[in-house]
């Protein structure tokens, strides 16, 4: 038992459990922001630093490249020193990343800016997710995952349409400065306010309160751990379909998609957010769709496969160059975001295929999956379109033809592919948490 004498208080619990969720995702919500504002900022950052649009995409993606990196750490961090301690300190790294990214004078100091932004951001989401299975009931886990990606991509809108209204008022680098003092600020916060788990606010486990004894706790050195994690074949699917999947779609709405809207169809900033503010509305409320459908349904793997064929689908119409602005193309835009929002099985089912302990590592692996998948595409994109580019410039900005376009998309298009394919090895889990006594024997 938790050792406490003091009668429970069901709603003194509620209150803590919610507050340290509200703090969590105010954090999580500057990761999505910094995620998608390099789209929004495009035009501003070529002219500023002088770039290649294969610069601008290495600039965009040295984000994913730290938060890539260090998934696996960040998953480490969570099951070993805690949310609190990891998230306090990604959020003071990341805060300072953004008020360095805002004064920068070079293109290289914009480089570390966005370097410490992914580095400190890398940790927060896992540590949100290791925190939700600690104080949310495994029944829910499924719908409080998407509730998660859903207030997530709130910053993620803000970063679309509002910050191309700010910007009309602030310069780009008050902006980040600003966002970077936030951090700060919320750092704070997560070291007064959050707790670990319902044990160290004084309260029993969620197990406990249900009559069932708590989980097992972890009995070996963390390497240990980890090596079982990282063999458990049960997990990689979701590492695939996170890589083709939400990788391809976080390539293009957090850095292509307003930049072809403007070549392409002659959108101006403020137009164009709008069609990635659509496209991330989708993606927020599939999220949160599919991960309420497959609780109650009880099972991840059918609803996981109508996301990914719904997101081939749409990348096909874009591709083929049939797709033009107006009501029907914001309508595929939704439906894009809305096919990808499926991901949030992946984390569900990671959860799910190792004992409770080791949630932490294995939402970090499938995790990684995705911020690889933007690491690669986003650079590769431009690259591929400087390939084919005329010449053409417009107040010192690269203008690309339809033509550049439709083969950068290509990348998005096996992309999604590689989704549905992987998919189809998803493992069912039938949204049933693995006992201890059930988990794949570590390597050591």
């Amino acid at each position: 038992m938790s050792g406490s004498t003091a009668p429970f208080d069901r709603a003194r619990f509620t209150r803590a459990c919610w507050s340290i969720y509200a703090i969590l995702m105010a954090s999580y919500l500057l990761v999505f922001f910094h995620r998608i504002a390099p789209a929004v900022v495009s035009a501003d950052l070529m002219r500023d630093f002088g770039t290649t649009g294969a610069a601008l995409g290495s600039l965009a993606a040295t984000y994913y490249y730290l938060y890539t990196v260090m998934q696996i750490p960040a998953g480490v961090l969570a099951d070993t020193v805690g949310t609190r301690l990891a998230v306090t300190l990604g959020s003071i790294v990341s805060g300072l990343g953004s008020i360095l990214f805002g004064l920068a004078a070079t293109f290289s100091e914009a480089s570390i800016g966005r370097a410490l932004v992914g580095l400190g951001v890398s940790v927060v989401f896992v540590g949100l997710m290791k925190s939700n299975s600690v104080w949310f009931r495994e029944r829910d886990y499924g719908f409080i995952s998407g509730l998660t990606v859903l207030l997530g991509n709130v910053g993620a809108i803000l970063a679309a349409g509002p910050l191309a209204g700010i910007l009309t008022i602030w310069s780009w680098r008050t902006v980040f400065i600003s966002l970077g003092v936030v951090a700060l600020g919320l750092a704070g916060l997560t070291w007064l306010a959050v707790r670990d788990s319902p044990e160290q606010a004084g309260f029993p486990s969620l197990r406990e309160q249900e009559g069932h004894a708590r989980h097992a706790s972890r009995r070996q050195p963390w390497w240990h751990d980890l090596a079982g994690v990282l063999v458990t074949r049960r997990l990689w699917p979701g590492f695939w379909v996170n890589l083709g999947m939400p990788g391809s779609l976080l390539a293009f709405l957090g850095l292509w998609a307003i930049p072809f809207l403007r070549d392409v169809h002659g959108l101006d900033r403020a137009a164009a957010s709008i069609y990635t503010s659509v496209g991330l509305a989708g993606f927020a409320s599939g999220a949160l769709f599919y991960g309420w459908f497959s609780d109650r349904l009880g099972r991840r793997k059918p609803p996981l496969m109508v996301g990914t064929l719904l997101y081939v689908l749409v990348w096909g119409v874009i591709e083929s160059g049939v797709w033009a602005p107006g009501a029907a193309g914001m309508a595929w835009f939704g439906l894009l975001g809305f096919g990808a929002g499926a991901f949030v099985l992946t984390f569900a089912c990671a959860k799910e295929s190792v004992m409770p302990a080791l949630s932490g590592m294995a939402v970090a692996l499938v995790n990684t999956g995705a911020f690889l998948g933007a690491a690669i595409l986003q650079p590769l994109l431009g690259w591929v379109m400087d390939l084919t580019w005329n010449g053409t410039l417009a107040n010192g900005v690269r203008l690309y033809g339809p033509g550049d376009y439709r083969t950068g998309f290509l990348l998005m298009l096996a992309g999604a592919g590689l989704a549905v394919v992987s998919a189809l090895f998803f493992h069912e889990t039938y949204c049933r948490q693995m006992a201890a006594a059930d988990s794949p024997p570590s390597s050591g």
